[in-house]
C-alpha cells in the first residue's frame, strides 16, 4: 500500500441551501434535484439528508427572480471540494444562489434529524405533560 493510498481525508459536515427557480422544480421535481445532487456528487459529497424547504415569494429580486425554492442539503465533504461547489453553482442554470455553512457534529445531528422527520419521543412527551400538570394546578387553585 502506498503513502497516498494510506492517507485518509478529514470529512467536514456541511449544510447547504441552494435557490432553485419555483418554477423550473415545479416542473421537474426529479431533475432540479438530481442537478443540485450531481453538483454535490462531483464535489466529493456524500449527502446525508436533502428536502425541499420553502418555496415563495423572495424579500427582493435574485438575478431576476421574485419566486424561488430553497432546497437544503446536509453533506460530509472534504473541504477541498468547496471549490467544486461553489464554481458548479455559478454554472448551474438551476441554482440562482446558494449558501453552505460548516456544522459541529452536533448541529449537524440536529439538522439531519429535523429534515428527515426523525424526533426522539421522549421530550416531546415530557413537553405535553407539563402544560396538562399546569392546567390540573390552575384548576385545583380555581376550584378553591
Amino acid at each position: 500500500m502506498s503513502v497516498a493510498e494510506a492517507k485518509t481525508v478529514k470529512e467536514n459536515l456541511y449544510e447547504g441551501m441552494f435557490l432553485v427557480n419555483s418554477a423550473k422544480y415545479a416542473n421537474d421535481p426529479d431533475g432540479t434535484s438530481g442537478a443540485i445532487m450531481a453538483i454535490l456528487e462531483r464535489a466529493g459529497a456524500t449527502v446525508v439528508a436533502q428536502r425541499p424547504w420553502q418555496d415563495g415569494k423572495l424579500a427582493y429580486e435574485v438575478s431576476g427572480h421574485r419566486k424561488g425554492l430553497h432546497y437544503l442539503a446536509c453533506f460530509r465533504m472534504p473541504g477541498a471540494g468547496m471549490e467544486v461547489v461553489k464554481r458548479q453553482c455559478h454554472l448551474s442554470d438551476v441554482v440562482i444562489r446558494h449558501l453552505v455553512i460548516k456544522h459541529t457534529p452536533q448541529l449537524f445531528n440536529a439538522m439531519v434529524d429535523a429534515l428527515t422527520g426523525e424526533t426522539k419521543e421522549e421530550p416531546a412527551a415530557e413537553a405535553k405533560s407539563e402544560p396538562a400538570a399546569a392546567k390540573e394546578a390552575v384548576a385545583e387553585a380555581a376550584a378553591e
